[in-house]
């Protein structure tokens, strides 16, 4: 029996949208809650930070040497293999990271360290961490 086009295109239809995951791609899962504690400012010195810990594709925070100043960078895009690479590299020729800046995922493949695609930062908001 030959089942009308419109019928087909529907059924097709159906058929994606079960592959397809709810909500939007590029909403990142919920990261820690955090109280902003001032205006976000554009570059962050390198010295001022020691740590980093990698929320999710799109939210890094920095982390003094002492742990009690905290800097959260939230990416304008998704920067897919961020948060299951856990680490990153950057290229900087000044002493400070900025929003312009481009940071790289790296993930290892056979004992080696390979730098994935880029991804563009976002402003440095002093953030204080909720438990």
């Amino acid at each position: 029996m030959k089942q009308p086009a419109a019928v087909m295109l529907a059924l097709s239809a159906a058929a994606l949208a079960a592959c397809t995951p709810e909500g939007p791609r590029d909403t990142p899962p919920p990261s820690p809650a955090a109280q902003a504690l001032g205006p976000a400012e554009d570059c962050l010195p390198l010295h001022q930070f020691s740590n980093t810990r990698i929320r999710d594709d799109r939210t890094i925070d920095f982390i003094s040497g002492i742990g009690s100043r905290v800097w959260r960078v939230t990416l304008p895009n998704t920067c897919n293999g961020l948060k299951a690479a856990d680490t990153f590299t950057y290229e900087t020729s000044l002493t400070q990271l900025c929003r312009q800046d481009i940071i790289y995922p790296l993930q290892q493949f056979g004992g080696s360290w390979q730098r994935m695609g880029g991804c563009g930062m976002g402003p440095f908001v002093p953030v204080k961490l909720e438990k």
